[in-house]
């Protein structure tokens, strides 16, 4: 049997697609790239954002035809919106054959083998992370650290998706690295939802330091990150670890979602406006060639065009080197949703694309100083028109940040792809750096 996986949403949800796709191979199906060649395909949704929602359903109807063509006998749904609205998805959706939400991970294969009847005298197994197959080529792989989040802000639906915040045992995590680095990955992203409150619910205090400083011992491993880091739990001791690894790309994303006082107490975050911009100070002060990405929420409920300008002057004063910015989403069964003076959409967007403008702005002038810096970079893939090798710094997040376009000699060779190069920064577009290979 033939089976095609979309992954949709985050780097966490990737992660338990790799490792869907890790058990299904130990089983001996055949995973293909091409939906085309499907003989079950399997969605995992995002249910996070209204945004993520569409995507989620307009995606599992795309997948439907395919079944409507013939080829494909079974579709199957899983992931985060599963687990939020799995008994209307069941009613509304008679073209999925199957919904496993997240808590019922530990039974995926019982429920794939119960509707495809694969194999008679089944032996319950379940996801392991040791075993997932890596999707993101072959020099990158993301390490999850945590399940669930426990900050309650006000805003967000993922303490009722996902749970509370759960740490993995440090030698598993460990494990799991050491197995990463001999299969030949050397950029690690750890994630979780939280990564600064990693190990506080097993150790009784945060030992993400701890865990940065092992993972650097290990041979293989050149850039490690990690995303995300609330400002309230980042300590002197991270500062210090990531200023004095060699590994650890100087990086920090720290979703600080306002300024405002007034917006961040309704949104119960556990930082006020001055604290964060402090912390901020003291990051660059203590590590000069730092990046500091942020992502922000406006629209909020009750956000006042006095509190929007706090938050626009903040930004124009500190300067981040990467930013991105949500409206506010109102989600089902969050305090949030219950509040007075919700935002009229038009207003959010407005709000939105100011501070996008302005972070344009921004950008390009923070990067068009790094012209003619030399960098480390790694060649991921080559533009449609073969003239740029496509790769990314120490200061670019797959997926999230900008790129940088190296030139690339006629009729070259792709054995560059995959390998770290010494590139010279020549040019800039507004989010992406142009380089030679030096």
């Amino acid at each position: 049997m033939n089976v095609g996986f979309v992954s949709l949403g985050c780097s966490k949800n990737l992660v338990d697609t790799e490792m869907c796709i890790g058990l299904l191979k130990d089983k001996n199906l055949n995973i293909v790239n091409n939906p085309e060649e499907a003989d079950m395909i399997i969605v995992n949704t995002c249910g996070f954002i209204e945004s993520a929602k569409e995507e989620a359903i307009n995606t599992l109807f795309e997948m439907a035809e395919y079944k409507k063509l013939g080829k494909c006998k079974y579709l199957v749904a899983i992931g985060c919106l599963v687990k939020r609205y799995k008994e209307e998805l069941e009613k509304s959706m008679p073209e999925v054959d199957l919904f496993i939400s997240t808590d019922e991970y530990e039974h995926f294969w019982e429920k794939i083998n119960e509707l495809i009847k694969f194999e008679k005298n089944q032996k319950e197994i379940r996801l392991e992370y040791n075993k997932r197959v890596i999707t993101t080529g072959k020099k990158l792989a993301y390490l999850k650290i945590a399940e669930g989040c426990s900050n309650r802000c006000t805003y967000c639906a993922i303490p009722q998706i996902r749970g509370p915040y759960v740490s993995r045992k440090m030698e598993d995590i460990l494990e799991e690295a050491e197995n990463l680095a001999k299969k030949g990955i050397e950029e690690v992203v750890v994630i979780a939802q939280d990564t600064t409150k990693y190990g506080i619910d097993l150790y009784g205090e945060s030992k993400l330091a701890e865990l940065l400083k092992k993972l650097c011992k290990i041979d293989g491993f050149k850039w490690i990150r990690f995303l995300y880091a609330y400002p309230e739990s980042i300590t002197d001791e991270l500062i210090k670890v990531v200023k004095e690894e060699e590994k650890i790309c100087k990086y920090f994303d720290i979703p600080i979602q306002h300024y405002s006082d007034k917006v961040l107490k309704r949104m119960n975050r556990k930082s006020d406006g001055k604290s964060i911009e402090s912390l901020l100070n003291k990051i660059r002060k203590e590590i000069p060639n730092v990046v500091l990405r942020t992502s922000l929420i406006v629209g909020f409920p009750g956000e006042t065009e006095e509190d929007f300008f706090e938050l626009y002057e903040f930004v124009h004063r500190v300067k981040f080197d990467k930013l991105g910015v949500f409206t506010y989403s109102k989600e089902d069964n969050t305090p949030a949703a219950k509040l007075k003076d919700q935002i009229h959409h038009m207003t959010k967007k407005s709000r939105r694309n100011k501070i996008m403008e302005l972070q344009q702005h921004i950008s390009k002038i923070k990067l068009e100083e790094l012209i003619g810096n030399n960098y480390e970079a790694i060649i991921e893939s080559v533009t449609e028109d073969g003239k740029y090798y496509i790769g990314r710094t120490y200061m670019d997040v797959p997926d999230e940040d900008g790129v940088v376009f190296i030139k690339r000699e006629k009729n070259g060779k792709d054995d560059l792809i995959d390998k770290f190069v010494n590139i010279k920064v020549i040019d800039v577009l507004n989010y992406d750096l142009i380089g030679e290979i030096v």
